[in-house]
C-alpha cells in the first residue's frame, strides 16, 4: 500500500522563480533559408538606409513636379518622353524641364525628377516609338506634389534601426527584411536537444495491448509533441521500470548527449514513485524543489544538473499538459533564447459559468470551454479530475485561479489563457 509522504510545497511564483533562472544552450550560425522558427541570438540593424536611393511606388512617369502643376482633363500637360527606367537598370541622364520619364513600380527615380505620375492619369501623346517601348510624348491630365508616389532613401528603414531583436524567433516577415540587407547567415541559439523519459512498471507501449492492470503511455507522445512545439529537438527514451538504479542509468546516459531531460511519472510520494530518489546523485545543483502548490500538477519536481535542466512530470496526462504549459513550456523558451516571451500570447476575457472555490495559498488551473451566450463569451468548466483526457480535449484554454483568490462567482469576469 502507498505510503503518504508529505510533499513540501513551493509557492508557485517561487518555482516560476527557479525555472526562469536558466541560460540558452549555446549559439550557431546558420543559412539564412534556414533561420525561419528560430531564435536569434544576435540583434541585428540596418547596415544602409532602406531604399537606398528614391523609387518610384507606382506605374507611370518620372517629372518634375512644377512641370505639371497646371494639369487637368480639359488641358492636359504634354512633355516630351525622353527615355525609360529599364528593370534591374537606371536611366543614365537626367530629368529637364518639359520631360518625362517612364518608370516602373520599384524603379529607382532619374535625376532631376521629384515626383512620379501614375499611369492612369496619362495617355500617349505626339507619335508613338516601336511597339513596347515608351511613347515620344505624354500627356498628363493631374498634377503632383513633389515627392508624390516615391518612397525616399530612409523612409522605409534608416542605417542604424533595429531590424530583429536578440531573443526574437523568426518569421517569415523578419527573413524578407534580412534578406533586403544581404544577410546571407545569422547567429542564432541552437535548439534544445531534451530526452523525454518514461517511467512506470504499470505502462506499456501505445502500440500494445495494455495487460490487465496496464495502461498506455500516454504522456511521452504528449511531452514530446508540446516540447517540439517550444522550439526543442526531441528524444524519445523509451519506458523505464519503476527501479531508482535503472532510472538512474538511463539519466545519466540521456543526459551526457542532450541539454535536458523530462520525466514522466515517478515524481510523486507512493513506494514506486522513484524520481526523486534516482534524482538524488545529479551534479549539483542537483534537486530545487519537489513539490508547487497548484492544482493539478502538485507533485511536479525540478533538478539541474550543472546547466542541464531534469523536470520530473505529473503522471496522470491532463496534470502533466498543465503543468508543461503553465510551467515547463516558458522553461524550455528561455533554454532555447526566447528570454521575454508571453507565457499566455493568446488570451480572451468571459465570464464564469458557475462559480468556483479554491483554497488560499494553491494556485488552481480550470480547464474550460467557450460557449456563445447572446453574443458574449461565457467560459464553462468541464468535468473530470486529473486522470481525465476527455476536458483537455474539450477544452479550449485554461483560467488560472491566483494563490491569492477563494472564490470566483457566476458571472464574474475571467481571463481565457487560449490553447
Amino acid at each position: 500500500m502507498p505510503v503518504s509522504i508529505p510533499l513540501r510545497l513551493l509557492p508557485p511564483d517561487e518555482a516560476r522563480r527557479i525555472l526562469a533562472d536558466i541560460s540558452p544552450v549555446g549559439i550557431e550560425s546558420v543559412p539564412l533559408r534556414a533561420a525561419g522558427g528560430r531564435v536569434l541570438a544576435v540583434g541585428l540593424t540596418a547596415p544602409e538606409h532602406l531604399p537606398a536611393h528614391p523609387r518610384s511606388v507606382m506605374d507611370g512617369y518620372a517629372v518634375r513636379a512644377g512641370d505639371v502643376a497646371g494639369a487637368s482633363d480639359a488641358v492636359p500637360t504634354v512633355l516630351r518622353v525622353v527615355g525609360i527606367v529599364p528593370m534591374g537598370g537606371v536611366f543614365a541622364g537626367s530629368v529637364a524641364p518639359g520631360q518625362a520619364v517612364a518608370i516602373s513600380t520599384g524603379g529607382f527615380v532619374p535625376a532631376g525628377a521629384d515626383a512620379v505620375v501614375m499611369i492612369e492619369v496619362t495617355s500617349p501623346a505626339g507619335d508613338v516609338a516601336a511597339a513596347g517601348d515608351a511613347p515620344t510624348g505624354v500627356a498628363i491630365r493631374r498634377p503632383v506634389s513633389a515627392g508624390a508616389n516615391i518612397i525616399q532613401p530612409g523612409e522605409d528603414l534608416r542605417a542604424g534601426d533595429a531590424l530583429a531583436a536578440r531573443g526574437r524567433r523568426l518569421r517569415p516577415a523578419d527573413l524578407a527584411a534580412l534578406a533586403t540587407f544581404g544577410f546571407a547567415e545569422v547567429s542564432v541559439y541552437r535548439r534544445p536537444r531534451i530526452a523525454i523519459l518514461s517511467t512506470g512498471n504499470e505502462l506499456c507501449q501505445p502500440h500494445e495491448t495494455p495487460a490487465l492492470g496496464q495502461v498506455r503511455d500516454v504522456n511521452q507522445a504528449v511531452l514530446a509533441a508540446q516540447t517540439e512545439a517550444a522550439g526543442c529537438a526531441v528524444t524519445y527514451g523509451g519506458i523505464i521500470r519503476d527501479d531508482a538504479a535503472a532510472l538512474r542509468d538511463a539519466v545519466g546516459r540521456l543526459l551526457a548527449t542532450h541539454d535536458g531531460l523530462i520525466l514522466s511519472g515517478g515524481s510523486s510520494v507512493g513506494v514506486k514513485d522513484v524520481s526523486s530518489e534516482a534524482l538524488a546523485g545529479l551534479a549539483e545543483p542537483g534537486v530545487l524543489f519537489h513539490g508547487i502548490d497548484i492544482r493539478p500538477g502538485k507533485p511536479t519536481l525540478f533538478a539541474r544538473s550543472g546547466a542541464k535542466p531534469v523536470i520530473g512530470m505529473p503522471g496522470f496526462p491532463t496534470s502533466s499538459m498543465i503543468v508543461f504549459d503553465a510551467f515547463i513550456r516558458p522553461m524550455l523558451w528561455r533554454l532555447g533564447g526566447e528570454l521575454h516571451r508571453d507565457p499566455w500570447p493568446s488570451r480572451r476575457r468571459a465570464r464564469l459559468a458557475r462559480p468556483y472555490v479554491s483554497t488560499v495559498g494553491r494556485e488552481d488551473y480550470l480547464r474550460v470551454r467557450l460557449v456563445d451566450r447572446d453574443g458574449e463569451d461565457w467560459a464553462e468548466p468541464l468535468a473530470g479530475g486529473s486522470a481525465a483526457i476527455s476536458n483537455v480535449v474539450q477544452a479550449d484554454g485554461l483560467i488560472r485561479v491566483d494563490a491569492a483568490r477563494e472564490r470566483i462567482g457566476e458571472g464574474d469576469f475571467v481571463e481565457v489563457f487560449l490553447y
